[in-house]
């Protein structure tokens, strides 16, 4: 509930989705985390986990370029950047969502099983790399967003959160929630 310079905002109302969205989110992921952090000068940030315990072509992450038009929002950046942490440079895909003058800033990561992937085609090889052992991997998208006239500024502050959060991290579930490079 705290790390670093963050707490989870007990003020900001659970945020309810349509009944067609519950029913498909339900169906994808076997568990999800949503929390609104807050750090000492009132800055917000919206963390999302989702987690997925079949990550075969049926049930696998649904990435946010997807989801958010979906829920009407316009894409209106796409790009990969890097995230400096302790534990090194964090490949993260930035994304800039509109609708109805909001623009949400958001930086994720998908790990399938141990793996980090952040194409489409990456989540696909990591999937059949394990398939070819005979394994179905399960998977985790983590999603950090925040509201902001600027992507830029937003993405610089989910940067320093997503390093901080990196730091708070139990070494048993570091490499879970962060995941491996390919």
């Amino acid at each position: 509930e705290r790390f670093g310079d963050w707490q989870v905002d007990t003020r900001m109302p659970v945020q309810l989705v349509s009944p067609d969205l519950q029913a498909f989110i339900a169906r994808i992921y076997s568990a999800t985390l949503q929390r609104v952090y807050v750090d000492g000068r009132g800055q917000r940030i919206m963390l999302s986990v989702a987690y997925g315990g079949d990550q075969s072509d049926a049930t696998r992450a649904h990435r946010p370029e997807v989801c958010y038009p979906a829920q009407g929002f316009e894409i209106v950046a796409n790009d990969v950047a890097r995230v400096d942490t302790a534990g090194g440079p964090l490949p993260v895909r930035q994304l800039a969502a509109r609708a109805t003058g909001r623009l949400e800033p958001i930086s994720y990561w998908v790990v399938v099983g141990t793996q980090r992937a952040l194409s489409g085609t990456e989540q696909k090889l990591a999937q059949l790399r394990y398939g070819l052992r005979g394994v179905v991997p399960d998977g985790l998208l983590v999603r950090v967003s925040s509201i902001s006239v600027d992507a830029r500024d937003g993405w610089r502050l989910q940067a320093g959160f997503i390093a901080q959060l990196e730091r708070a991290l139990p070494p048993a579930v570091h490499d879970r929630v962060m995941g491996l490079a390919p």
